[in-house]
C-alpha cells in the first residue's frame, strides 16, 4: 500500500480505537467487509457485525458474508427487518433508501444497546458523497457514524487495503439490496423482490460476476459487466440458459441491456419523475 493509503488506514484504526465499541452494519459487500476486519483487530470481540436479514437481501449474499465473518473470528449476529411495511419503501418514490435504512438503524440502535455497544457504524465512503444516497440523511439523523468517509478511504483505496489485509472481498463486485432493480415508481412487495432474487441466484449459479435483473412487469432487462456481455453474445448454449432461467422464475420476456452493467442506473429516472 502506498503512504497515503497507510495514513488513511492508520486514522481509521486510531477513530475505531477511541470508540472504545462498536456495532458494524454488515452486509458481506467490499465496504462493510473491510471496516468490520478492521474493526476486529483494533477491538477484538468489542466489535460486533450485524447483519439484517429481510426480503431485499439475497440468501446466497447471506452465506457468503456468514463465512467471511466467520473466517475472520468477527462476532456476528443476524437481526429480522421489517423495510417492506413501511409505505414509503414499498412505493419506491425515489427515497427509498431513507425508508430502508431508518429501519435498519432503528433496530441495529436496539440491538447495540442490549449488547452493551455504544456506536453504530456503517460502510459508507467518500465516493457516495456526491450521489443519490438517501439512506446516508437517515445515518446522520441517527448520529451513525462512518469511519471510511472520516478517513477519506475511496472505492479503490479500500479494495487495494482490502487485498494486503487477504480479504476475498478486494475484488467483489459492487452490491445492492434487491429493491434497487425496480424502477422508482414501481411499488416493492415480497413477492416482485423474491422473483428478481430468484432470477439472480441463477445468474450468479450462470458463472456470471457483476450483474443486474432489472424489473419491468413481465420483462426482466439484465444488465452485465462490459467484460462479461462478449461471452453471452458469442455462447449460444449459455444465452438459452440465461433466457430459460429468467423465464422459469416468471418473467415472459429478457432482454439484454446493450449499455451494460452500471451503478445507479435508475437514478436518471428521478430527473423524469421530478
Amino acid at each position: 500500500m502506498n503512504t497515503s493509503v497507510e495514513e488513511k488506514l492508520a486514522h481509521l484504526r486510531r477513530t475505531l480505537r477511541g470508540l472504545g465499541t462498536a456495532c458494524v452494519a454488515y452486509s458481506g459487500g467490499v465496504d462493510s467487509t473491510f471496516l468490520l476486519k478492521v474493526a476486529v483487530e483494533v477491538l477484538g470481540d468489542r466489535a460486533v457485525a450485524l447483519t439484517a436479514r429481510s426480503e431485499s437481501y439475497p440468501e446466497w449474499e447471506l452465506e457468503a458474508a456468514r463465512r467471511i465473518a466467520r473466517d475472520m473470528g468477527a462476532r456476528m449476529i443476524e437481526v429480522e427487518t421489517r423495510e417492506i411495511e413501511r409505505p414509503g419503501y414499498r412505493a419506491n418514490a425515489g427515497d427509498r433508501c431513507y425508508h430502508c435504512k431508518t429501519e435498519l438503524f432503528q433496530v441495529a440502535a436496539e440491538h447495540a444497546r442490549a449488547l452493551g455497544v455504544e456506536h453504530l457504524l456503517y460502510g459508507a465512503i467518500p465516493d457516495d458523497l456526491g450521489d443519490h444516497r438517501p439512506g446516508m440523511r437517515a445515518a446522520g439523523e441517527r448520529h451513525v457514524r462512518a469511519p471510511l468517509i472520516e478517513a477519506g478511504l475511496s472505492k479503490a483505496e479500500i479494495r487495494q487495503a482490502s487485498r494486503a489485509l487477504g480479504l476475498e472481498t478486494w475484488d467483489k463486485p459492487a452490491t445492492a439490496c434487491l429493491s434497487s432493480r425496480f424502477p422508482y415508481g414501481t411499488e416493492i412487495t415480497p413477492e416482485k423482490l423474491q422473483q428478481v432474487g430468484r432470477c439472480e441466484a441463477r445468474l450468479h449459479a450462470l458463472g456470471l460476476r457483476q450483474f443486474r435483473a432489472r424489473y419491468h412487469g413481465d420483462l426482466v432487462r439484465v444488465e452485465l459487466s462490459p467484460d462479461e456481455m462478449p461471452r453471452v453474445f458469442a455462447d449460444a448454449e449459455l444465452r438459452a440458459r440465461l433466457v430459460r432461467d429468467c423465464k422459469a422464475v416468471g418473467f415472459k420476456f429478457v432482454s439484454l441491456d446493450l449499455e451494460g452493467y452500471r451503478s445507479g442506473s435508475a437514478n436518471a429516472l428521478l430527473v423524469q419523475l421530478a
